[in-house]
């Protein structure tokens, strides 16, 4: 797993885990501390640290395997490009506006900022 892969579940199910496994997670994920200095930091032993970015790794793995929020994330985010993509082919091709009736071409552009507000 990558280290941004490990980020999105970790802030996704990050407080699910121990606190120690927060910390330990957080100093090596996000502040790129060494597992020896998160073991002097934390007065436990270079293994210590292993086993805990271990542990909270397949936790967080497993929460992503029960509940599916992070994929279910991306294909949210990819069926709104979608969407938003075919809203401006459609606005930007004028045969194709002038069909629409008036009102149908505002609410489009209200689905689009709805849409581009939700910063995809």
């Amino acid at each position: 797993m990558t280290n941004e892969e490990c980020s999105l579940l970790y802030d996704y199910y990050g407080a699910l885990l121990s606190e120690r496994q927060r910390e330990v997670f957080g100093l090596y994920y996000e502040e790129n501390y060494s597992l020896s200095e998160i073991a002097a930091n934390l007065g436990v032993s270079r293994q210590a640290v292993h086993i805990a970015l271990n542990k909270a790794s397949s936790s967080l793995k497993a929460f992503e395997g029960k509940l599916g929020l992070v994929a279910k994330h991306a294909a949210y985010e990819k069926a709104l490009k979608e969407v938003l993509a075919k809203a401006d082919g459609i606005l930007k091709d004028s045969s194709r506006a002038a069909a629409i009736d008036p009102a149908a071409l505002k609410d489009l552009r209200r689905i689009k900022k709805l849409i581009k507000d939700l910063d995809i």
